[in-house]
Parts: structure tokens; sequence; C-alpha cells
């Protein structure tokens, strides 16, 4: 099966949260996942576009000429890029709460100091244990990778990034948490080994309503990790790494 073959509709709680939103509505999302749990988060209303990122439909292109998912339609106004997407929702809907990006100016710039650490080093490191096909290379990126969540931990206050709330900062790696299932399955990952911490803050973000009501079927992700697994995913991001290059 090549890429383009590759459909990965939402399956499980996440289709049933798409059919919650295919009425017209001042804005469309072009599917992605970070931006979609803020969308859920803040109660926003949306209408929901699947989009199918190994083969890219022409009006999504002349929309975000990147390719790359998630986008939204404001108002027939087209933007991009997931955590900009996001802290736009803060601006554009500021009744919807809970605010992701807090209402003090500290806590903000320091929630964008920490989305920049996950990535710039969390998310290339676990793509890159994914990929690698050597045992010496999985061992030395685990390790890495390894480190790099108990720095992120360690700035963790708990029960969320920054205590009670739910923040950006949380958003931003949720999806690497509900997919870390790949790593523990292939790559000799374990969220305990990590540290009790890092366990007890990934438990408790997977279990957000926001987080658990978007995701898709296990079952049905197979054939998209399959190809990681095997280096040899064709997405943007993965040609990124082979090539040396920052990710988009």
């Amino acid at each position: 099966m090549t890429d383009h073959q590759i459909y990965p509709v939402a399956t499980g709680a996440a289709a049933k949260v798409v059919e919650q939103h295919q009425e017209p509505q001042d804005l469309v999302f072009h599917s992605g996942w970070r931006t979609w749990i803020s969308l859920e988060e803040k109660s926003i209303p949306y209408k929901y576009n699947e989009v199918n990122p190994y083969n890219k439909e022409k009006h999504f292109l002349e929309i975000n000429p990147k390719g790359l998912v998630p986008a939204i339609e404001y108002k027939g106004k087209a933007l991009y890029e997931s955590l900009i997407l996001s802290e736009f929702l803060e601006d554009a809907y500021p009744s919807h709460t809970p605010h992701l990006l807090t209402d003090d100016p500290f806590n903000k710039a320091y929630i964008r100091i920490w989305i920049d650490y996950i990535n710039k080093n969390i998310i290339p490191l676990n793509m890159r244990l994914i990929m690698a096909q050597e045992p010496e290379k999985q061992k030395a990126y685990l390790e890495e990778y390894t480190t790099a969540l108990r720095t992120y931990t360690s700035k963790v206050k708990g029960p969320y990034f920054l205590g009670e709330e739910f923040t950006l900062a949380d958003v931003a790696i949720a999806p690497w948490i509900m997919r870390d299932y790949v790593l523990s399955e292939h790559r000799g990952y374990n969220r305990a080994e990590v540290s009790p911490e890092w366990k007890a803050y990934a438990d408790i973000v997977e279990k957000r309503e926001s987080v658990a009501s978007t995701f898709s079927d296990r079952k049905y992700l197979e054939n998209i990790y399959d190809r990681y697994l095997r280096d040899e995913a064709q997405s943007e991001g993965a040609k990124a790494l082979r090539a040396g290059r920052v990710m988009p």
C-alpha cells in the first residue's frame, strides 16, 4: 500500500465528534489534531472537513500552499499552522473558555517557551526513534527522547503543565502522548521508565475529554505507523528528517 492509498478518516470516538460538526459554520476546520483539541476544549462551533494528508484536494492546496494539516477557513479567509491556529482561536473567540494561553502575560510567554521545546526537541526525537532501523540508533534515540521528556516533565507543576489549568502546552504534547503506544510496542519505550512524574502527567493528559474524544481507533492507524516504523513514510516531516532539515 502506498501513502496515497492511505486515507486516515476519523474512527471510533473521533468519528462521533465529526458527525456532530457537519453543519455550516463561520469556521471550517480542515483536520489536524492539536487544533482539533483546542476547538473541542473551548466548545467553539465549527464544520469539520476531513483531509487526506497523503492525497490533498485542490481546494485544500489553494488555501494552504504548504499542504500540511491543519488549516481553517474563517468567514472565507484561510489560515494554517496548528499552534498559530490555536492562538487565533483564543483571540477570535474570547468568550469561549478555558483560555488555553491563560490571561497572565508571564505564563503566556512561559507556555510558548515550552511549546517551542516540544516542537524542536520532543517531536523530532519521537519521529527519529520511530523511523530508526538499526538497534544502535534506536537505543541512542530512545535515550535522547527519554532525556527530553524528563526535561519537559521537570517543568510540569501537576496535574497539568501549569497546574490545575489545562493549557496550550498540554495540547501541544497530547498527540504524542496518545500515540506513544507505538514506541512501547516497537521501540522499548515505557512511560514509567521515563519517570513516575512523566507517567502521572501522561496518564492524566490522555484522559482529558478533548483529547480522548478526538482519538481514532488504534487498529485503523496501523497502516500509517507501519510505514514510519519501516522508514518508508513519505510525509513532509519524514522527508525532512531524512534530509537533515528542520521539520515543517
